[in-house]
Parts: C-alpha cells; sequence; structure tokens
C-alpha cells in the first residue's frame, strides 16, 4: 500500500508534539501507575495483616502477663502458708485464722479470683469465694488435687457456671505445696475470664471476629455471646485453628494466612491469625472477611482506573502535577513509616486528597492509632500488674504489722522514712523503687516468729531474742522463691547488721554490707527509739537523732547518717513526740 497518498505532505508539530507527549506521557504512567497501585495494595494488605497481627500478639502478651502474675502470687502465698505453719498443715494447724485470713485476703485483693482453698494431705482447709462452688468446680479440684499429689502444677479446663447474671467463665489453677519433698497440700485459684472476654470484645471491630483456643482446639473464651455459650466446643474445623494446632508444637510463632472458611456450603475468603500464649497451652485466634479486611485494597484500586483514565486525556496539562501529588504523598508515607519503625505511633499523616492516596492516608492513620491504643493499653495492662504487685506486697507488710500492735504502722514509716534518705542520697529511680519494695517488706520474716514472743509485754530474755533475731532469715527464705524481688532479699536479711560486725544474723563488717539495708537499717532505728514500745517510751527525735549520730562508722554508714540528719534539719522528718527515757532504755532501744 502506498501510504504517501494517504499521509498529508507536511505533518503539523502540533500533532507530533502531541503524539510524542502522549506517548512519553502515558508510558511511565502507565509503568508508574501501575507500580503504585501494586505497592499501595501490597501495604494495605501489609497494614491488615499487621493490624490483625498486633491485636493477637497483643492480648497474647496480655494473658501471659496475667497468668505469670497468678504463678508468683500463688507461690508467694504457699511460701507464707509454709512459713506460718512452720511446713506443718496436719490436724488442727490447717484451720488457724491466720490461714483463713490468708485465702481470704487472697480472693479480696484480686478481683479475678473467682475461689482459692487451700488442701492438706487429709483434702480440707480454709476457703474463700465470690461465687458458689458447683460439681464441675469440685471436679476440677479433684483432677488439681491429684496432679499436685505427684508434684505437678494443674491448669485446667475453661468452665461455664451458673447462669443468667450469675454466669461466670472460670478455670481452675493450682500448685502443690511441698517441703523438702514431703507433700503437704495443695493451693488452688479458680480465675474468673470475664477480663479476656472483655478484651476480645474490645478489639472485635469491623468485621473481625476474636476467639482464644486451646491446644486440642477447643474453644476458650470469644468475642461472640452465642459461641460464649457453648464454651469447650470442638473448632478444629476452622483452618487457623488447625495451623496453630500443627505449628505450636514446633515454635511460639505469629502466623497471617489466607484461607477459605466454609458457610452455608459456601467457601468464604478470609484473612487470619494466630498468636500462642507463651508458657501456656493456648492461642489468640483473629479473623475477618477478606472483603472487609481489603476493602481499601478494592476501593484504591478502582480509584486508580478511574484517576489512569482522566489523566490520558489530560496528561499534557496536569502531567507535573500528578506526578509531584503522587511521589510526594509517598515520601510523607514513608517518613512517617519510618517514624512508626523508630516508635513514635503519635505520627498521622495530613493529606487532602479524594483519590486512593487519601484513602491510603486514611488507612495508614487508622493502623497508627490502633498500634498507639495497643500500646497504650499494653503499658496499661503493666502498670495494673505492677500495681497488684505493690499491693500483694503491701498485704504482706500489713500481715506483720497486724500481728504486732506495738508496731502497727511499722513498716510504712519505716518506708516513708528510707524513701526520704534515698531520695537525699540521690538514687537513681531503679534503685529507689528497691528501697520502697525492701523497706516496706523488711519485717515479713515476724510472720514466721511465734506470738508469744512477737507479743510480749515487756523485754525480751536472750534465748527469746535469739528466735526474735532470725525474722530477718525468715523474711529472705519467704520472698526469695519471688524472681522479681532477689534485688531486694539484702535489704530484707541483713537491715540488722553493723558495720563493726556486732549486728545480725551473719555479722557482716564494712563493704560486705551492701548500701540498701543501710539505708533501712537508719530508717528502722529512728522509727523503732520514736515511738513507744513495750520496752521504753518514744524518745525525743533529736535526742534519737544525737544517738544515731553518735554512732556513725561503728554501726551505721555515715552518707546515711549525714543524710538523715540533713532532712531532719530541714523539718522533712521532724516528729512532734517526746518521752522521758533512762540509760537503760536506751540500750534496749538500740537492740532492736
Amino acid at each position: 500500500m502506498d501510504f504517501s497518498r494517504i499521509l498529508p505532505e507536511r505533518i503539523k508539530l502540533l500533532y507530533l508534539f502531541l503524539a510524542v507527549l502522549l506517548l512519553v506521557g502515558m508510558v511511565p504512567l502507565y509503568i508508574f501507575g501501575t507500580k503504585v497501585v501494586d505497592d499501595s495494595r501490597e501495604r494495605l494488605k501489609d497494614s491488615e495483616r499487621l493490624q490483625q497481627n498486633n491485636i493477637t500478639r497483643t492480648l497474647a502478651d496480655e494473658i501471659s502477663e496475667r497468668h505469670r502474675s497468678l504463678h508468683i502470687m500463688m507461690n508467694s502465698l504457699a511460701a507464707s502458708i509454709q512459713v506460718n505453719t512452720g511446713g506443718n498443715l496436719t490436724g488442727k494447724k490447717i484451720d488457724t485464722p491466720e490461714l483463713h485470713a490468708l485465702i481470704t485476703d487472697f480472693v479480696n485483693q484480686n478481683e479475678t479470683i473467682a475461689f482459692a482453698i487451700l488442701l492438706n494431705t487429709d483434702v480440707k482447709g480454709p476457703s474463700a469465694s465470690r461465687i458458689p462452688l458447683d460439681d464441675f468446680m469440685r471436679r476440677e479440684l479433684e483432677h488439681a488435687y491429684q496432679a499436685a499429689k505427684e508434684g505437678r502444677d494443674y491448669h485446667g479446663q475453661t468452665l461455664s457456671v451458673g447462669s443468667g447474671k450469675n454466669q461466670h467463665t472460670v478455670r481452675l489453677h493450682s500448685i502443690p505445696i511441698v517441703t523438702s519433698g514431703q507433700f503437704l497440700g495443695m493451693l488452688a485459684a479458680f480465675v474468673d475470664m470475664q477480663f479476656l472476654m472483655d478484651r476480645l470484645n474490645d478489639v472485635s471491630q469491623g468485621g473481625l471476629q476474636t476467639y482464644v483456643v486451646d491446644s486440642s482446639g477447643r474453644l476458650v473464651a470469644s468475642a461472640d455471646k452465642v459461641m460464649n455459650d457453648n464454651i469447650g466446643q470442638d473448632m478444629t474445623t476452622n483452618e487457623m485453628v488447625r495451623a496453630y494446632m500443627n505449628q505450636a508444637k514446633f515454635a511460639q510463632l505469629v502466623v497471617t494466612q489466607e484461607f477459605n472458611q466454609d458457610e452455608n456450603g459456601k467457601k468464604i475468603p478470609m484473612l487470619g491469625t494466630f498468636s500462642p500464649v507463651k508458657d501456656h497451652d493456648w492461642a489468640v485466634i483473629a479473623q475477618k472477611r477478606q472483603d472487609q479486611a481489603y476493602a481499601s485494597v478494592f476501593e484504591m484500586q478502582r480509584y486508580a482506573y478511574l484517576v489512569a483514565l482522566a489523566a490520558v486525556i489530560i496528561i499534557i496539562v496536569l502531567s507535573v502535577y500528578f506526578a509531584r501529588s503522587i511521589t510526594q504523598p509517598m515520601q510523607v508515607l514513608a517518613a512517617s513509616s519510618l517514624a512508626i519503625a523508630h516508635g513514635d505511633f503519635s505520627k498521622r499523616v495530613r493529606l487532602e486528597s479524594r483519590t486512593e492516596i487519601g484513602q491510603l492516608a486514611e488507612t495508614f492513620n487508622t493502623m497508627s492509632h490502633d498500634l498507639e491504643q495497643f500500646v497504650f493499653e499494653l503499658k496499661r495492662s503493666s502498670e495494673q500488674n505492677r500495681s497488684l504487685f505493690l499491693a500483694s506486697i503491701q498485704m504482706l507488710a500489713g500481715a506483720v504489722d497486724e500481728k504486732d500492735p506495738y508496731t502497727r504502722g511499722h513498716s510504712d514509716r519505716v518506708t516513708r522514712y528510707s524513701l526520704t534518705l534515698a531520695k537525699e542520697l540521690g538514687l537513681i529511680t531503679e534503685e529507689i523503687e528497691k528501697v520502697r519494695i525492701a523497706a516496706q517488706l523488711h519485717d515479713v520474716g515476724k510472720i514466721g516468729i511465734e506470738d508469744r514472743i512477737l507479743k510480749k509485754p515487756g523485754a525480751l530474755t536472750p534465748d527469746e531474742f535469739e528466735i526474735m533475731k532470725t525474722h530477718t532469715t525468715k523474711g529472705a527464705l519467704i520472698l526469695r522463691p519471688v524472681e522479681m524481688l532477689k534485688d531486694m532479699i539484702p535489704g530484707i536479711e541483713l537491715h540488722h547488721e553493723s558495720l563493726d560486725g556486732r549486728g545480725y544474723p551473719h555479722g557482716m563488717k564494712g563493704d560486705d554490707i551492701p548500701f540498701l539495708p543501710r539505708i533501712i537499717m537508719v530508717a528502722d532505728t529512728f522509727d523503732a527509739m520514736t515511738t513507744n514500745r513495750p520496752y521504753q517510751a518514744a524518745m525525743d527525735p533529736e535526742y534519737v537523732l544525737r544517738i544515731i549520730n553518735s554512732l556513725a562508722s561503728t554501726k551505721f554508714d555515715p552518707r546515711v547518717v549525714a543524710a538523715i540528719t540533713s532532712v531532719f534539719e530541714r523539718g522533712a522528718l521532724r516528729l512532734h513526740r517526746a518521752g522521758i527515757v533512762s540509760e537503760g532504755q536506751v540500750k534496749e532501744a538500740m537492740k532492736e
């Protein structure tokens, strides 16, 4: 064919320029647009996967932290029981008011504990409860007791007890009480699972379904009320549950994947995640329909095609604008993503756009908000656990003070004085917290001292005083099983040592005595001498301070003595008490 007859003799530059611009503009636009859509689609999918991943992992961490805290509290309570009873839970020892008080306080001070019981080898013992004990709970206790006799901890199945407003979902945790290889009994507690259902309900938004299963694939808890009415049902027909059961045995990995779920004979594409609970036989599972999970992806793709079609028509005029409007938001998103990678979850993208880029920014901001909220909830849960830990410490210290009416409030005052001294000495926050806990528990060993000695309304005999001195080592023995308190043990065990080696229980000298007990021994002495005791009247604070200064470098650390002198002179420790004391009373006070 002869094209010379069809084509004009001259081609207008405008047509050629427009053809070149269309060719140059459309090809890069096609390549760049395809790349942006693909990247954005994967980013949005990754954002949804990351969101599900963070939800399940955060919930799994919360469950693990609560389980670990419960285990610590139960072990601490078991140690207190052994010290209180001298390792004997037989006969009338199991029915003492002290044991009843320990079990009752354990339930009253822990809202998640629905029922607690201590059983000896005769299957007898005190209990405390917020809910009535039914046959299913009794059967679980029988299984737990058998496990305890074999020296094993027991974690029972989730039970639904009661009905209507009185319905509760509970799970049994128990530990054996053993001394020198001899089985003494069992401590058991039913934990109310309502906190877990509330947390699952909090995160089940926007079509997301969350629930917890055990290693055998049975339902533990769910955000769905209908499912909760069937606690313990077999969930192994769900592909995510089967995936957890197949993989959880080999690695504690958080897994997110796509799968199909059978609903009324139809295969529904789903996006699911499971996160095993550390040191537990549970997993948190979250799942969502893909059409809901990836709604922003489909929306973004539809907008991308419309924008691309419009861009072809106006590519010459608006090419620079579109290039700038696409690359700049992506840079903002990349910078914001980098900020999140460095832990700044408050970063937000400010974009005024009606295109898919605006949708991407909104999704990014939603993800950032959710991540920030999850981190906040995790920190709040950690703070609640810390408050629970400190409350347990105050409970132990209060139990000691209640045993001895003459020293009621002593632990709180020594704690207050010790904190004042620690701050005056310039200790860092972490060390000040150690001082706070050690001072609060410095006399916890007195819980193991006989009442006839502890409450004796007069001076102790030499033999009685030797028994009283064992409260330091008893306190260390009680708290040593608690890993979180290992740094505070010296303050509890050594606060009656002396720099000249005349203290107890080990007769340590000089630099062998850590700094922590040096602070507590000064605060303890100051309070003991300025309060009324059976063997002495309260002394004038100025007189007590002179005595403490006279013992600097022999009994007390000079730095701590200087600190208490300084804060006293400023009025921080000024007390309005006075008493007539004799030389004999002073000597008795120095023994304390």
